[in-house]
């Protein structure tokens, strides 16, 4: 999914860097809402996490690469804001420190990964969740579906940037082919992952887990209606 130098154009690269440090500049200020003392020390380990997800990268086509994303992952465990500032923290030490992704498209890849990888992977974590049984148990099997579907649609962007500014001799077609068709696959992968990651931490310390913070509350508060101490 990294994108390379000189594969989109200027404007677009532009464009998207400037969505890039929007979002990362509203996720500084949101993320402050979805930690506490406890949740805090869990950002280090989702970004170390996502950062060696990240380095197992195979050729899809036409100069770009395939990995897991680990967006919905993030966002299922710290939040979405803080999932994608953990996302976009990695690509940025990617970029500068082992050229995995360009420079200049690095608000490129922060647009694909961090934004639309993470927040599409959690709208539809809270859209499963919402049709799923409401407890602890529904939550790895929505994390796994929202990042099954996150990855697919941040190819499916990536083909729309290339169709406006592309600048590689590949045809559309054999893009939107290579990358959807690709990640579709890596979907999969990713989704058996983050299922198994939030289900191992949902079954230890489902407390740090933001999306089941409404979960462990209501649990709470049952177990204090029966006079039993949570």
């Amino acid at each position: 999914m990294h994108v390379p130098d000189g594969f989109l154009d200027a404007p677009t690269s532009v464009a998207t860097g400037v969505v890039a440090v929007g979002v990362v500049a509203v996720a500084l200020r949101k993320a402050r809402t979805e930690l506490d003392d406890r949740t805090a020390p869990l950002v280090g380990l989702v970004a170390a996490f996502v950062f060696a997800a990240q380095m197992m990268n195979f050729p899809v086509g036409a100069g770009t690469s395939g990995h897991l994303l680990g967006g919905a992952l993030a966002a299922v465990l710290v939040g979405p804001w803080t999932g994608a500032l953990c996302v976009s923290v990695v690509l940025l030490v990617q970029a500068l420190f082992m050229a995995d992704g360009g420079i200049t498209a690095l608000g490129t890849n922060v647009v694909l990964m961090s934004v639309v990888g993470t927040f599409v992977g959690y709208g539809v974590f809270r859209a499963v969740r919402m049709v799923l049984p409401k407890r602890l148990s529904s939550v790895a099997p929505a994390a796994a579906v929202g990042a099954l579907l996150s990855v697919p649609a941040a190819a499916l962007t990536f083909t729309l940037l290339f169709a406006v500014g592309g600048q590689a001799p590949v045809s559309l077609g054999a893009v939107l082919t290579a990358m959807v068709g690709w990640h579709v696959v890596i979907g999969i992968g990713e989704a058996v992952v983050t299922g198994l990651v939030v289900g191992a931490v949902v079954a230890s310390r489902p407390d740090l887990v933001h999306g089941a913070h409404d979960l462990v509350q209501q649990r709470r508060l049952e177990i204090r209606g029966t006079g039993v101490q949570a």
